[in-house]
């Protein structure tokens, strides 16, 4: 597989990192923060159904410490 990002929008970034035991803690305004038990904190902008930048993408996969494939394969099983 390649290393390009996805595009995707919030719903679906959510629903993925749902599956690795994330959850929201609170919202403010557009943007919801995610927790897992590990302690480790993400940040998600939700703007109705627009894509998310590939950049803030490649932040959190940095953040859920995955690689682009694992993340990619995520998606497919949502």
């Amino acid at each position: 597989m390649s290393d390009k990002l996805p595009r995707v929008n919030a719903q679906k970034l959510i629903k993925a990192i749902e599956k690795l035991g994330f959850t929201c803690i609170r919202q403010s305004g557009s943007h919801r923060i995610y927790k897992n038990s590990e302690g480790i904190r993400i940040v998600i902008p939700v703007h109705s159904k627009d894509d998310i930048h590939p950049k803030i993408i490649k932040s959190i996969i940095d953040d859920c410490k995955l690689t682009v494939d694992k993340f990619k394969e995520l998606l497919i099983i949502i």
